[in-house]
C-alpha cells in the first residue's frame, strides 16, 4: 500500500512539473511571438514616419527582444526560438539601416533646396528647373543676389556645395539666352556681365580651396 502511494506521488509530481515546463515553454513561446510580430509590424512603417517614432520604436524593440531571450533561457530544446529572435532581430536592423539612409537622403535633399532657395530668392520654384520664372524684369536680381550669397557664404561650402553653385549658376545663364530675347535692357545686361565677372574667379578659388581641405581631412 506504501509502495502505490509512493508510486502515484511520483507520477503526480512528474505530472506536475512536466505541466510546469510546458507552462514555461508557452510562455518562452508567446514572447518570442510577440517579438516576431513586432518588428514584422514596424518594418511595414514608412520612413518618415518611423523617423518621428523612432525613439519609441526602438524602445519597444529593445523591451520585446530582451523579454524573448529571458524567457527562453531556461528552456531546454530553444533552438527554432533563438532562430526565431535572431531572424528578427536581423531584418530588424536592416530596417533600421533603411530608414537611417532614407531620413538622411531626406535631409540632404531639404538642404540642397534651402541652398537653392538662399541662392535664387524668393521667386524659386524648386519644381520649375528650367526657370521660367526668371524673366526680363528680375533677371538683375536674381544674380545680384546669387553673387552676393555666394561672396557671404563662400568660406562654408563643401566641394559638393560648389558643384550644386555652378549647376544653379549655368542654369541661370541659360536662362539669361532666352531673357535676352524677351527685352532685356543694355544697362541690365551691364550690370549682370560685370557680376558674372566677379563670380568666376570666386567660384574657381573657393572650390579648389573646399578640395584641399576635403582632401587634408580625408588623410587625416
Amino acid at each position: 500500500m506504501k509502495t502505490l502511494k509512493l508510486t502515484l506521488a511520483i507520477v503526480a509530481f512528474a505530472a506536475i512539473f512536466t505541466s510546469c515546463k510546458d507552462t514555461q515553454k508557452d510562455v518562452a513561446q508567446e514572447r518570442v511571438d510577440k517579438y516576431t510580430m513586432y518588428i514584422d509590424s514596424v518594418s511595414n512603417v514608412t520612413s518618415a514616419e518611423a523617423t518621428k517614432n523612432w525613439k519609441t520604436i526602438e524602445s519597444n524593440y529593445q523591451k520585446n527582444k530582451e523579454e524573448a531571450n529571458n524567457a527562453i533561457v531556461d528552456v531546454k530544446e530553444n533552438t527554432e526560438m533563438q532562430a526565431s529572435i535572431d531572424e528578427s532581430t536581423d531584418q530588424f536592423l536592416v530596417f533600421k539601416a533603411k530608414v537611417k539612409a532614407e531620413t538622411e537622403a531626406m535631409q540632404a535633399e531639404n538642404l540642397k533646396v534651402m541652398m537653392r532657395q538662399t541662392l535664387l530668392g524668393t521667386g524659386f520654384d524648386n519644381n520649375d528647373m528650367k526657370f521660367t520664372w526668371i524673366h526680363k524684369d528680375n533677371i538683375l536680381s536674381v544674380y545680384q543676389n546669387f553673387v552676393d550669397t555666394v561672396e557671404k557664404n563662400k568660406d562654408s561650402y563643401s566641394r559638393e556645395d560648389w558643384d550644386e553653385i555652378k549647376l544653379l549658376y549655368e542654369a541661370i545663364d541659360t536662362r539669361k539666352n532666352t531673357v535676352e530675347n524677351e527685352g532685356l535692357t543694355s544697362e541690365d545686361n551691364r550690370k549682370i556681365a560685370g557680376l558674372k565677372l566677379k563670380f568666376a574667379p570666386m567660384y574657381t578659388f573657393n572650390r579648389m580651396g573646399a578640395k584641399s581641405s576635403e582632401n587634408a581631412e580625408a588623410k587625416e
